[in-house]
C-alpha cells in the first residue's frame, strides 16, 4: 500500500424507493452539493464528482486530475467524456486547482527552484480531504494531469513517489534539465498525441530560450532506470486502431506503459478507460 494513511467520512445515503437500502447519486462540480462552490483545504481547493454509490460500499477509488495551463478543477470536470469514463468505472474525479502565477494565470509550481505553493503537500492534503469527506479510498488514489498538470504529476512522481499508487500524465513530462535521477520505483501510463506542437514529444523551447520542454523519450528512459528494468526494450509492442503502445514490466510497482495516439494536444477520448485497464491490472510480479 501507498503512504498516507486512509481516512475515511461517512457519506450520508438518500433512500431509493422507500427501502433501507442507501443510494448515492453523482455529486454536482462543487464541494459534494448542487453549488458550484470549491471544497477548501488550508492550502487550496478542489472540485469532486463522486459515481453512482450504494450506501454501506467500500470506499470508492479516486483519480486527481491536473488541469493545465490558464485552466482550473472546475474546467476538468467540463471534459465530460474523460469524467464519465471515469464515474461509469466507479471512481470519483477530484479536480485541484492550481494559484494564480504572477501574471494572474493558474498554473503549477513543478519546477525545482521555483517559488510559490508546496504542491506536492497541497496535493496530498487534498487526497486527504477529499477522502475523509466523500468516504475514498486514498491508498488506490491515481495522481494525473494534463500538459502543465502532466509535468507536475511527472515531478511529484520522481521526487515523492509514495504520495499515490499510480501516475498518468497526458502531453507532458519533465523539462531541461531533467532529473538525474527519481527516488522510487513507479507505475506510470504515459499518453501523448503524435501530432503534439504545444508539447512535442522532442521538447522546445520556451520563454526565448528561457525554458525547455524535455524530450518525452528521454524522460522515459529515467523512469526505465528508477524502475531498474533490466532491458530498454518493450516487453510488449501492440497497434490498437491505431493507437501505439508499449509496456515494460520491471517487477511489483514498476510497471511503464507508453500510449501514442494520432492527435495532438488534448486528452485523446478513450483515455479513462485505457489508463483503468492498465491501473486495474494485476502488478506483474505481485502476489
Amino acid at each position: 500500500m501507498r503512504r498516507a494513511a486512509r481516512t475515511l467520512g461517512a457519506l450520508v445515503g438518500a433512500t431509493l424507493g422507500g427501502t433501507a437500502l442507501g443510494w448515492v447519486g453523482p455529486a454536482a462540480a462543487g464541494c459534494g452539493d448542487a453549488t458550484e462552490a470549491a471544497c477548501e483545504t488550508a492550502m487550496g481547493s478542489y472540485h469532486i464528482e463522486m459515481p453512482e454509490r450504494v450506501a454501506g460500499e467500500d470506499p470508492a477509488p479516486a483519480v486527481l486530475f491536473l488541469h493545465g495551463y490558464g485552466g482550473s478543477g472546475a474546467g476538468s470536470l467540463k471534459n465530460r467524456t474523460m469524467v464519465e469514463g471515469l464515474r461509469t468505472r466507479g471512481y470519483a474525479v477530484i479536480a485541484p486547482d492550481a494559484l494564480p502565477r504572477r501574471n494572474g494565470t493558474r498554473s503549477w509550481t513543478f519546477f525545482p527552484g521555483w517559488e510559490g505553493r508546496d504542491e506536492a503537500a497541497f496535493l496530498q492534503e487534498v487526497a486527504a480531504d477529499a477522502a475523509a469527506q466523500f468516504d475514498l479510498d486514498r491508498d488506490t488514489m491515481v495522481l494525473a494531469g494534463f500538459s502543465a498538470g502532466a509535468f507536475m504529476v511527472s515531478y511529484l512522481a520522481c521526487a515523492a513517489p509514495e504520495s499515490f499508487a499510480a501516475y498518468a500524465p497526458v502531453a507532458g513530462g519533465f523539462w531541461r534539465p531533467q532529473p538525474e535521477a527519481c527516488a522510487a520505483p513507479v507505475r506510470l501510463f504515459h499518453t501523448h498525441g503524435w501530432s503534439d506542437a504545444v508539447v512535442p514529444l522532442e521538447g522546445r523551447f520556451l520563454g526565448g530560450g528561457r525554458f525547455q520542454q524535455g524530450d518525452i523519450y528521454a524522460g522515459l528512459e529515467l523512469w526505465r532506470d528508477t524502475n531498474q528494468c533490466a532491458e530498454q526494450a518493450p516487453d510488449r509492442r501492440w497497434n490498437m486502431g491505431g493507437t501505439l503502445r508499449r509496456s515494460w514490466h520491471c517487477g511489483s510497482g514498476a510497471d511503464i506503459e507508453f500510449l501514442l495516439f494520432p492527435g495532438g494536444h488534448q486528452v485523446p477520448k478513450g483515455w479513462s478507460s485505457w489508463m483503468l485497464d492498465w491501473f486495474e491490472t494485476v502488478e506483474p510480479g505481485a502476489g
